[in-house]
């Protein structure tokens, strides 16, 4: 499945290295972007992070991670949420079929677009009632939630959570079970599945 990444400066470095390599070891074509023409971004605690190549219009899976909500700062899912081009390409890529996954506070940059309104989502624990503003129906018991072409995850290492059940989703819960037995990871089973969720 081609599978891109949305970074961005400030963003949460598990957030997204994390599905990053659960999703490339399950076989899944991933690369990291940014919404222009950026060679590098730093994420939240420092780390430099190349960008393989600009957001394509309308990729497979887009991925977008969170960072420094709570912050409120110049850099991370807060800004970007307040600078809205973020919020809006990824609405157009929804609206033009591409299926959609956040984690942590990744969540809040698809609320603007419409995306989260009326439907069920997840995300880190301090922006629950930031998401609900934006008309999500909280799932707060769920460390990933799935509704079809729109999935959310909890906080930070919910990402691999997240990855290992897309992995489930495509390839059989055999493969999910081989990617978290490769990383050494406990899987947290609660995915609540909402009305749109398949198979």
């Amino acid at each position: 499945m081609r599978t891109e990444i949305l970074v961005y400066d400030g963003f949460d470095e598990l957030d997204a290295v994390g599905p990053f390599e659960v999703l490339a070891a399950a076989g899944f074509e991933v690369a990291l972007v940014a919404d222009g023409p950026a060679a590098e971004v730093v994420a939240g605690h420092g780390l430099r992070v190349g960008v393989d190549r600009p957001l394509s219009e309308r990729p497979e899976l887009l991925i977008v991670p969170g960072g420094a909500w709570a912050a409120r700062g110049e850099r991370g899912a807060w800004a970007e949420y307040r600078r809205g081009t973020l919020p809006e390409a990824i609405a157009r890529r929804h609206a033009a079929g591409t299926r959609v996954a956040s984690v942590c506070t990744g969540a809040m940059l698809l609320g603007p677009g419409g995306l989260v309104q009326g439907r069920p989502a997840t995300t880190h624990h301090v922006a629950f009632e930031d998401l609900a503003g934006e008309g999500a129906e909280v799932i707060r018991d769920a460390r990933v939630v799935d509704d079809g072409d729109l999935l959310s995850a909890g906080g930070v290492t919910s990402g691999l959570d997240l990855a290992l059940w897309l992995v489930e989703r495509e390839q059989g819960a055999d493969a999910a079970a081989r990617a978290a037995a490769r990383i050494e990871h406990t899987r947290d089973g609660r995915v609540h599945r909402g009305p749109r969720a398949t198979g």
